[in-house]
């Protein structure tokens, strides 16, 4: 019986999990790529950011934010961002603010992760369900013959087989390529995290010495009266 006779033994299950085992792989591939343009390191603007925070404050420090283009979809820079937007409300608020974008970035990071398990999962049950469909007709033989070839039996024998290496296979494919992505978001949300507990700190220490420059909008304005001196006080 050669390969291709096996594959036509085989059954209408096998062929969905040839559809599982294709969905898997461009599922896998197109996180894979998602994952390679989140994954930007964003150590540097971070730490010109904390820098820029302490000599010249938020404001200053969210221009350099915003000018970093290439790292935009950099879930780090996207929560560093919401952070320095919500500074002059404190740093509750700024914490806040970067709570919320953190949970929307890790819906980014870990879409498509959930569908990956459970093809994992069940594609050994479609296997398990192909065996015993393969196994019931191989006993069917015995309902037909009394004394049944070997030939008789193979088909259904066959097509148990093959199911359950199928269904093994695209489990394996499924499950590794889970946990590899899986670990590559957690890497890239670890830093975005890193960012969530740094920037407070970053808000409460005060301004770098020489970086406040007093204006005439900062300058307290003193009124002088002369309506409270005594009479006779100012001599000529």
């Amino acid at each position: 019986m050669t390969f291709s006779e096996l594959l036509r033994n085989a059954g209408p299950l096998l062929w969905v999990l040839l559809a599982l085992s294709v969905y898997v792989v461009y599922l896998a591939a197109a996180r894979a790529q998602a994952l390679s343009r989140l994954g930007q390191d964003a150590s540097a603007l971070i730490e010109r950011a904390r820098a820029v925070t302490a000599e010249s404050g938020p404001a200053a420090a969210l221009a350099e934010v915003d000018r970093a283009t290439d790292l935009r979809a950099s879930p780090a820079a996207n929560v560093l961002r919401a952070g320095l937007l919500r500074a002059d409300r404190g740093p509750d608020a700024s914490l806040a603010a970067m709570n919320a974008t953190l949970l929307a970035e890790d819906a980014r990071l870990y879409a498509g992760l959930s569908a990956l398990g459970t093809a994992a999962q069940v594609a050994p049950l479609l296997g398990l369900l192909g065996t015993v469909i393969g196994m019931v007709r191989s006993f069917l033989v015995f309902s037909t013959t009394a004394a049944p070839t070997p030939a008789q039996l193979a088909t259904g024998i066959s097509e148990a087989l093959i199911n359950t290496a199928a269904g093994l296979v695209v489990a394996i494919i499924a499950y590794v390529a889970r946990n590899a992505l899986r670990a590559r978001a957690d890497r890239i949300a670890v830093q975005a995290e890193r960012v969530r507990e740094e920037l407070p700190s970053w808000l409460s220490r005060p301004l770098a010495v020489g970086s406040f420059r007093p204006t005439a909008d900062t300058l307290p304005e003193v009124a002088l009266s002369f309506d409270s001196l005594p009479v006779g006080t100012v001599r000529g």
